[in-house]
């Protein structure tokens, strides 16, 4: 096996000042534990840390053994170390009433009778409501700074993909609203008898939202604070989708933190009465890690092996961490 050059353990020695850790991949490859152990190692060094997951389909809850689901709660009974699921229904329902307040104030200023209630259900229905809904929880807990260090357990790929891209979305949209607006006060300004300035909310928001934008993009993309790992398994649709994965992170600008193998089958722990089902997995393995090693290189943060069991307490959680940061990579 070839040597890991920069293994997680340095990584993050190096980068003392990051803020931001995510942790992303195909769906199934180990991404919440990762992130629970990243999370875990980060308290136990001294940080006030929180895990949130930003999958909508949670599994924290599962991973810990205890409800984490809509409040940040002490987890692994380190009272640095918080876990939290985000309550995306909560959230969209607060856009929800967020976009309603607007639309009415808009109607109400272009004297339309039409319902707002129309506008916000059919924007509710579009696929970007849930994720758009979810990238202002995850901005949300950015901004508030309460933590040392944030680590983001994320949805599969292709929302991973949406969410982070929405920062850019959000502010090519402000800007355009903004234009629009800007041409709508002066049309309506040049045909009015009055020249008193009338209060605008609709640009005080979008001037708002913009600058909140604008600020979470600045974040996600600095190299000083914000670094995405991405979570493989030594087979060939991980392997794919982690190649693809880090194409579309370097075209959003995210930092790129590296690539973790994992669920490794441990060559020492075979012997003559291992069954041939898992000598021929192994053969399998060796032959995906090469092609790992080809594609990823250096930047193989670390190898983290098959456990005997799945990881749902605070002590194989622990075991984890120590996988994940050891000092070479590999334990």
């Amino acid at each position: 096996m070839r040597a890991i050059t920069t293994s997680m353990n340095r990584f993050m020695e190096e980068r003392s000042g990051l803020k931001y850790l995510f942790f992303g991949g195909k769906g199934g490859v180990g991404k919440t534990v990762m992130a629970g152990a990243a999370a875990l190692w980060s308290a136990k060094a001294g940080k006030k840390t929180l895990l949130a997951s930003m999958n909508p389909a949670h599994s924290l809850s599962s991973l810990f053994g205890q409800d984490v689901f809509g409040k940040p709660v002490t987890v692994c009974g380190d009272p640095r170390c918080h876990a939290l699921e985000i309550d995306t229904r909560g959230f969209i329902e607060q856009s929800k009433e967020e976009v309603r307040e607007r639309i009415n104030w808009f109607l109400k200023s272009a004297d339309i009778t039409t319902k707002a209630e129309d506008f916000v259900e059919s924007a509710a229905m579009s696929p970007a409501f849930e994720e758009s809904a979810m990238f202002d929880a995850m901005a949300d807990l950015m901004v508030e700074d309460e933590y040392d260090l944030y680590v983001f357990d994320l949805a599969p790929a292709a929302f991973a993909r949406r969410l982070l891209g929405m920062a850019k979305a959000h502010s090519l949209w402000a800007e355009k609203m903004l234009k629009s607006r800007e041409e709508a006060k002066s049309l309506r300004q040049m045909l009015s008898f009055s020249r008193k300035k009338e209060k605008d909310p609709l640009m005080d928001y979008l001037l708002g939202f913009r600058d909140r934008v604008a600020n979470v993009q600045r974040l996600l993309i600095d190299e000083a604070l914000t670094t995405l790992f991405f979570v493989t398994l030594p087979e060939s649709l991980p392997i794919a989708v982690t190649a693809r994965s880090i194409n579309w992170s370097r075209e959003i600008g995210i930092p790129l933190g590296g690539v973790i193998v994992n669920k490794v089958i441990q060559k020492g722990q075979i012997n003559e009465h291992t069954a041939e089902f898992v000598r021929n997995r192994i053969v399998a393995q060796d032959e995906h890690m090469a092609e790992i090693w080809d594609m990823f290189g250096g930047l193989v943060r670390a190898i983290t092996p098959l456990l005997e069991t799945d990881v749902s307490s605070a002590a194989m959680l622990d075991r984890m961490a120590r996988h994940l940061f050891a000092p070479t990579g590999v334990l």
